[in-house]
C-alpha cells in the first residue's frame, strides 16, 4: 500500500514538473504570436507570405531547407545502413579498429573543421550550392548514423544470414532483402533526426551560402532581422516571419515523435 502511494505521489510530482516546464517553453511562443499581430494584425502574415523579403520569399526558404534536408538524410541513411551492416555482420582484418576510428569522430566539433571544409568546398567549386551544406552535414552526422545502425544490426540474429547464404543468396542480397527490411525502424528514426537537424542547422548554411535565392529557413531568421528594420510597421512582420519559419520544425517534431521514440531503443536488446 505504501509503495502504491509513493508511486502515485512520484507520478503527480513528475506531472507537475512537466506541466511547469511546458509552460516555460510556451512563454516565448505565446510572446512571438502576440507580437506578430501588433499594428497590422493578420496582415503581417499576409505580407510575409506574399511579398519577398531581402530578395527571397518564405516559400523559397522552405524549399531550400527541404532539398538540403532530403539530401542529407538520404546520404546518411544509405551510407550508415551499409556501414552498420558491414561492421556488424562481416569480418575483415582491422574492422574493429576502423569502427573505433569512426566512433571517435563523434567527438570532433563542427567548428574544428570549418576552415578545412571551406577550402575543400572552394577548391571543388561547390560553394553557394546545395551540396556545400549537404556534404558537410552528411560527414558530421555519419559517425552517429553508423553507431546507431551497427547497434541495431547487432541486435538481429546471425541465423538469418546463414540461412539465406545456404539458399544461395549473396551478401548484397542478404543485406537488401533480409536485414535492411528488419532495420527499417532504425533507418526511419535516423532519417527523421537528420531532417530535423538539417532544418535547425544555422552555422553551415551561413558560412557556405551567400546567394539570397539559396537562403534556408534557419538563415532567414537572421536575414529577415536585418532587412525588417524595427519600425512600428515592421515589428509585427518580423515576428510573423519567426512564427512561419518555426512551423516546419514544429511539424517535423510532431510527425517524427513516434519514430524517434522507437529509435531510442534501437539495438538496446540483443538476442
Amino acid at each position: 500500500m505504501k509503495l502504491l502511494v509513493a508511486r502515485r505521489s512520484d507520478a503527480i510530482l513528475l506531472g507537475v514538473m512537466l506541466f511547469v516546464m511546458a509552460g516555460l517553453w510556451m512563454v516565448p511562443i505565446i510572446s512571438a504570436l502576440n507580437r506578430s499581430l501588433v499594428f497590422n494584425g493578420t496582415d503581417n502574415y499576409v505580407k510575409i507570405l506574399t511579398e519577398p523579403t531581402a530578395g527571397v520569399t518564405i516559400y523559397q526558404t522552405y524549399l531550400n531547407s527541404s532539398i538540403i534536408a532530403a539530401g542529407h538524410a538520404f546520404l546518411v541513411v544509405t551510407v550508415s545502413s551499409l556501414a552498420g551492416f558491414a561492421f556488424s555482420k562481416l569480418w575483415l582484418p582491422g574492422m574493429n579498429w576502423l569502427y573505433y576510428v569512426v566512433v571517435v569522430c563523434l567527438a570532433v566539433p563542427a567548428t574544428a573543421v570549418i576552415v578545412p571544409l571551406f577550402h575543400t568546398l572552394k577548391s571543388l567549386g561547390l560553394l553557394d550550392s546545395y551540396w556545400a551544406v549537404i556534404l558537410p552535414e552528411t560527414a558530421l552526422t555519419l559517425p552517429f548514423g553508423v553507431l546507431l545502425m551497427r547497434n541495431y544490426f547487432d541486435s538481429l540474429p546471425n541465423d538469418y544470414m546463414e540461412a539465406a547464404m545456404i539458399d544461395g543468396a549473396s551478401i548484397r542480397q542478404v543485406f537488401r532483402f533480409v536485414y535492411l527490411p528488419m532495420a527499417r525502424p532504425a533507418a526511419i528514426n535516423l532519417g527523421v533526426l537528420c531532417v530535423m537537424w538539417s532544418f535547425q542547422d544555422f552555422l553551415l548554411p551561413l558560412l557556405f551560402i551567400t546567394k539570397p535565392e539559396l537562403t534556408t529557413a534557419s538563415m532567414a531568421v537572421s536575414t529577415f532581422k536585418q532587412y525588417l528594420s524595427f519600425t512600428p510597421d515592421n515589428i509585427g512582420k518580423y515576428n510573423a516571419s519567426l512564427v512561419l519559419l518555426a512551423i516546419p520544425a514544429l511539424i517535423l517534431v510532431i510527425a517524427g515523435q513516434r519514430f524517434i521514440r522507437q529509435g531510442l531503443t534501437s539495438g538496446g536488446i540483443k538476442e
